[in-house]
């Protein structure tokens, strides 16, 4: 008979009595090695509780409601076999790194779908918008006002909403008084509030967002055109994780008055050091990447420049400017786009940095990244280079001030005062929040940025 064991709950970053909002599995059924249990919901993130081996669910220990910490029961698995019931104990093996180099070294390579279930790759983008929007909090940097009374607060009155839904609800400046919740129980879900806010909208209501205290945007209503009548047609919806993020993107771009600015790094003796470092620690499996060069060299660049490295508070009047560089990059993955954050950039060589943005690709590109890693980010970086064009306008990541875009390289002919030679040139876009950053500011900086990418022996000055 094989033997019954406990799942119980992992380190889940050092939260207590995280309440369960659903149950995934039911008694019978049978389970596979790291298929999700429950799900738990904190003021910071949604997250699974996986099953540490296979086998067939003989107890379930909690329901919708409890309060669980590390280390509770949550249910009494019967293991496949001996084997399997072994392996609980043991920890998984890391995955190992995995970096596709190519002659433009793409930051980000897209990736056949892993074989997972899409509410892995949900829970991650959903716990980094929250844990990004909790960052902003104590600042209230983005996050419009929402009136509080005692008349809301009193019992019966509170809306029953999730942690995370009231931060959703607070980002977009959604009264969830005025919500009705479609989920069991009339609890508020997210696409309730993202409802609340189409039918504002297209009813011609006015969609508030208060920045810095003023006024909000009255918009018309959104267009209804049957699309039948011109021809054929399919209906198809949006992801969960657009929609995520896709209202930190829309709440980004109303609120930020973005300029973007746009340079040129001649990378052909960077690209000739990456390729000869490369053969050289070839046998050792160390790769470098154009990534590493441009995060230290950015790392550089802030410190010259402090206000990049810096976030504006709610009233529009205050910077926190931060002592610290974790850079933040951008990962395509097959279930949508999050920002990994390597921290302490300043302090690592670009073989550490290498080896840790390769690890943390992966970790995305499986839908494994935690809410840790992809928090305190100070500046980030997205790249279309392994794709193709030459300049773009990324959308800042607030509560941050500027991003950096980077497009594909090319071989161009450049004058060095006597004769047209064959140059390696990188394009740079970089997007900045306009309260913080000046015109002239941003063109020193991705000046800056360029001369050290085309000697990055100044980065040692």
């Amino acid at each position: 008979m094989a033997e019954l064991k406990e799942a119980r709950v992992p380190d889940i970053g050092g939260y207590d009595d995280v309440p369960v909002i659903e149950v995934l599995v039911a008694v019978g059924d049978s389970v596979a090695k790291d298929q999700g249990l429950i799900t738990l919901e904190s003021d910071k993130a949604t997250m699974e509780v996986p099953a540490p081996f296979a086998g067939v669910i003989k107890e379930l220990k909690v329901k919708v409601g409890d309060a669980l910490s590390e280390g509770s029961v949550v249910a009494m698995i019967e293991a496949a076999d001996a084997g399997a019931a072994a392996s609980a104990d043991k920890p998984a093996s890391a995955p190992a790194p995995a970096v596709i180099e190519s002659k433009d070294d793409p930051i980000v390579e897209p990736v056949a779908p892993a074989a997972k279930p899409d509410n892995i790759a949900e829970v991650s983008i959903a716990a980094s918008q929250a844990a990004q929007a909790a960052e902003a909090a104590p600042m209230g940097a983005g996050l419009p006002p929402v009136r509080f009374d005692a008349e809301a607060l009193l019992p019966g009155k509170v809306p029953y909403a999730s942690p995370a839904v009231r931060l959703f609800a607070r980002e977009l400046g959604v009264d969830l008084l005025q919500v009705s919740g479609s989920a069991r129980g009339g609890r508020i879900s997210k696409e309730d509030v993202q409802n609340h806010v189409k039918h504002a909208l297209q009813t011609g209501g006015a969609a508030t967002a208060a920045v810095g205290g003023g006024g909000g945007l009255n918009l018309l209503p959104w267009p209804k055109v049957d699309f039948a009548k011109f021809g054929e047609t399919e209906t198809k919806p949006l992801s969960k994780i657009k929609k995520i993020s896709g209202a930190n993107l829309a709440r980004n771009w109303a609120m930020i008055p973005h300029v973007t600015q746009h340079d040129d790094a001649d990378i052909t003796g960077l690209e000739e050091l990456r390729v000869a470092l490369n053969k050289e620690n070839e046998k050792a499996g160390i790769k470098l990447t154009m990534l590493a060069f441009i995060m230290k060299a950015s790392v550089a660049a802030l410190q010259k420049f402090p206000d990049f490295n810096s976030s504006l508070d709610a009233s529009g009047e205050n910077l926190t400017l931060k002592k610290y560089f974790h850079i933040g990059f951008a990962a395509d993955t097959p279930n949508g786009l999050v920002v990994p954050v390597v921290r302490d950039v300043d302090r690592k060589g670009v073989i550490d940095i290498a080896h840790e943005t390769s690890e943390l690709a992966k970790k995305a590109r499986d839908g494994k990244l935690g809410p840790a890693e992809m928090s305190g980010g100070c500046f980030s970086i997205s790249s279309l280079g392994g794709i193709g064009g030459t300049a773009f306008t990324p959308i800042v990541n607030a509560p941050e001030v500027a991003i950096l875009g980077v497009s594909k390289s090319a071989t161009k002919p450049v004058w060095d005062g006597k004769q047209f030679a064959p140059r390696l040139i990188l394009p740079l876009s970089l997007s900045y929040d306009h309260r913080v950053i000046d015109g002239a500011a941003a063109a020193r900086f991705t000046a800056y940025l360029a001369q050290l990418l085309g000697d990055m022996r100044r980065v040692l000055l």
